[in-house]
């Protein structure tokens, strides 16, 4: 997919309505009050050689950080989130309500903008371990934990 793609996906997630029940949608899931999809997952590269490995992770944050280029120009700078407190929580039992939980669960940080009445995040999954990186969005009226 390219980033004209991704601006096409985050544009269309911004105006359709949400579900009155979680369910699957496209590349993500989709509930009451938001929708999320897996922009970059992984592929067919992900069993080759640790060179491939990495060729696609540098292939993934140049996308990234074109995504977020884009979408600043549109927004502004976003909000830089980290969610160390959240995950915190969660491992404290707290239960964080989706759509965050995943994205909290999975990174340390986010990238926020608040667009009309609604957040959009851009989140990069890194592989904590090894060079796996999968790119996502949410798009929520739901307020970030």
């Amino acid at each position: 997919m390219t980033t004209a793609h991704h601006l096409r996906l985050i544009d269309g997630m911004r105006t359709e309505d949400f579900p009155s029940e979680r369910s699957l949608s496209g590349s993500g899931i989709s509930g009451p009050g938001y929708h999320t999809a897996l922009l970059l997952g992984e592929d067919d590269h992900a069993d080759g050689d640790e060179a491939d490995r990495l060729e696609l992770r540098a292939q993934r944050l140049a996308e990234h950080d074109a995504l977020l280029t884009l979408l600043t120009l549109r927004w502004g700078e976003p909000q830089l989130v980290s969610l160390w407190s959240a995950q915190e929580r969660m491992m404290a039992g707290e239960v964080i309500d989706e759509p965050w939980a995943e994205p909290v669960a999975s990174c340390e940080h986010l990238q926020l903008w608040r667009a009309d009445d609604r957040w959009i995040a851009i989140v990069l999954y890194l592989e904590e371990d090894g060079p796996g990186c999968e790119l996502g969005v949410v798009v929520t009226v739901i307020d970030p934990p």
